[in-house]
């Protein structure tokens, strides 16, 4: 017997990759309803071979559904997650509404899954920030093996984990350009065509952004409360696919040969790390795909135990839908009895 389950957000980027993943994966769903706006009523979404129709959020019963995948955005979880949750639906909410709030689960399966069986404090489970994803995936091996005292890590972070409409603006920006026309930014502060932008999010009193902000305390609250971590996070003129320049701190000794090899055993980890052939990969490389990639694994001899890595990933799936998913699969394997 399987779930019910609903994607809140179904017309969306993100909602329409959960669909996808859903079908990919097999997730063992009897019934699969999708969720979106009043103005997306009845418009209609695929699910693997099938079309569903589009249900409004103001109107759905989530009495109907077992789990709820949230993918429509902080205002909206805020207001409707706590109600799904109180029809007896766990929800599972990709915004940053519940991230740091101490009774609900922030949860990477790969890294702290035995942190789901706090779910029922509030029956709502916290999906992080999509390059904290990618980020604790990959350090997770090594904080185990060698104890990770300090972070520096720098992004490469896609249009898309912006929205649509960055993708569109960027489209529209290079076009526009070749043209001679000027390119008019709406969605991003500075020109985003042939163009990189240090800003992501609002900015903070220590000069910080939130973006900068989130992977911090995520990475704290996912792995460990004792790693120091600093980022700058920057905006990039691609579409799918963030990338992150990682220095490493180590408190014991690790050998780049060592840690490639431990990392290709990893859970959610493919390495590809060959520079003389040329092998390692870009943004362009993982789209579509389901793992963290890591490339470029050599040691820094600047700092005692120091590595370097190159991490990049799928935003839309591992450091979204995919990890969304995967916390539902892992919940139903590992927390409730219902599928068999």
């Amino acid at each position: 017997m399987g779930y019910r389950v609903a994607v809140v957000g179904a017309t969306g980027n993100v909602g329409h990759e959960m669909l996808n993943i859903l079908d990919e994966r097999m997730f063992p769903a009897d019934e699969v309803f999708a969720v979106a706006s009043r103005k997306s009523k009845g418009r209609e979404v695929s699910f693997g071979d099938r079309t569903l129709k589009c249900e409004a959020l103001e109107e759905f019963d989530f009495a109907k559904a077992d789990m709820a995948l949230f993918s429509a955005g902080g205002s909206v979880a805020k207001e409707w997650a706590p109600k799904a949750a109180a029809k007896g639906c766990i929800v599972i909410d990709n915004s940053s509404a519940f991230r740091m709030d101490p009774d609900v689960p922030l949860i990477v399966p790969e890294v702290n899954a035995d942190a789901l069986a706090g779910y029922k404090k509030k029956n709502i489970i916290a999906n992080p920030n999509c390059s904290t994803a990618q980020l604790v995936v990959a350090l997770k091996p090594i904080h185990d093996r060698a104890k990770i005292r300090r972070v520096v890590v720098s992004t490469y972070q896609s249009t898309s984990g912006a929205g649509r409409a960055a993708m569109d603006e960027l489209f529209n920006q290079t076009k526009a350009i070749y043209v001679n026309q000027a390119p008019e930014p709406q969605e991003f502060t500075k020109q985003i065509a042939f163009n990189v932008i240090p800003h992501i999010d609002i900015f903070l009193e220590d000069g910080s952004t939130k973006e900068e902000w989130k992977m911090v305390v995520e990475t704290k609250k996912i792995l460990d409360t004792k790693v120091k971590l600093t980022a700058t996070c920057v905006r990039v003129p691609t579409f799918v696919g963030h990338a992150e320049a990682i220095n490493l701190e180590l408190e014991e000794p690790l050998s780049a040969e060592e840690c490639r090899e431990m990392l290709r055993e990893a859970p959610g980890c493919m390495v590809v790390d060959n520079p003389e052939d040329d092998q390692y990969i870009t943004p362009v490389d993982c789209v579509g795909d389901y793992a963290t990639f890591i490339s470029r694994i050599r040691e820094d001899s600047t700092v005692e135990n120091g590595l370097n890595i190159w991490v990049v990933s799928d935003n839309l799936r591992k450091g979204a839908a995919l990890n969304t998913v995967q916390i539902a699969e892992t919940l139903g394997s590992r927390f409730l009895q219902k599928a068999a």
